[in-house]
């Protein structure tokens, strides 16, 4: 990653944090952006953009741009940012399929579509979205963030069809990521099989590299610990 500019969305949360952190640890001119305020003062190693909300296809470009103009160059897009409801479609909030999808599926491509421009002069160019297991086989209370994420990886496809040969495409489908929320809401279960945020990173981030240059259009799974 030595050298290698790379976007990532949602960059401060529980999981953009650690891929932010690793990427740049690894060598990588890395630039996060967020709703939240940034943490620290731009560099000429990092950036952190802040205040953006990615729902709106204006802001996102605006964000895109910034961090293209203060690196030069964007080689990679981390799609992180998103969010979760667990409702039933009986008892729950119809609105709820229009927030989870404006919040996973249309962050996504909006910075896609902002990043796309930028990342067709990388020769290396890597866009990596984050699916969910849960999308691919929904339960009770799962539906909005299920379809959401299912719109994600049919995204995902979609655009490793249409930009074959010029940019990777990849989305990693964890399960169940050892946070402090979900440490907090699932009190009984084994969080020692759930998947650690920094083994997710190391995915993603093998699927930002160089060294996946010959992988696209893949859904991958990452299961944590059984």
């Amino acid at each position: 990653m030595k050298g290698k500019v790379v976007v990532i969305t949602g960059a401060l949360g529980a999981l953009g944090k650690v891929v932010a952190e690793e990427a740049h640890s690894r060598g990588a001119r890395v630039a996060g952006i967020d709703h939240a305020a940034p943490q620290f003062a731009a560099t000429a190693e990092r950036i952190e953009l802040g205040g953006v909300d990615l729902t709106d296809a204006v802001q996102a470009k605006k964000a895109v741009d910034a961090a293209a103009a203060h690196f030069g160059a964007i080689d990679a897009l981390i799609n992180i940012a998103g969010g979760f409801t667990f409702e039933t479609i009986a008892d729950g909030d119809p609105k709820a399929w229009q927030r989870m999808y404006a919040l996973n599926a249309e962050t996504a491509l909006n910075a896609t579509r902002a990043a796309i421009p930028h990342l067709l002069n990388s020769h290396a160019a890597r866009i990596v979205n984050i699916g969910a297991m849960g999308a691919l086989q929904a339960g009770s209370g799962m539906g909005p963030y299920a379809a959401s994420k299912a719109g994600v990886h049919k995204l995902t496809e979609s655009l490793a069809a249409e930009l074959k040969g010029k940019i990777t495409v990849n989305a990693v489908l964890p399960s169940i990521i050892d946070t402090a929320a979900n440490r907090a809401s699932m009190p009984k279960a084994d969080p020692a099989k759930w998947v650690a945020p920094e083994e997710l990173a190391d995915v993603i981030l093998f699927l930002a590299s160089d060294a996946a240059s010959a992988v696209t259009g893949a859904l991958l799974p990452v299961n944590g610990r059984v």
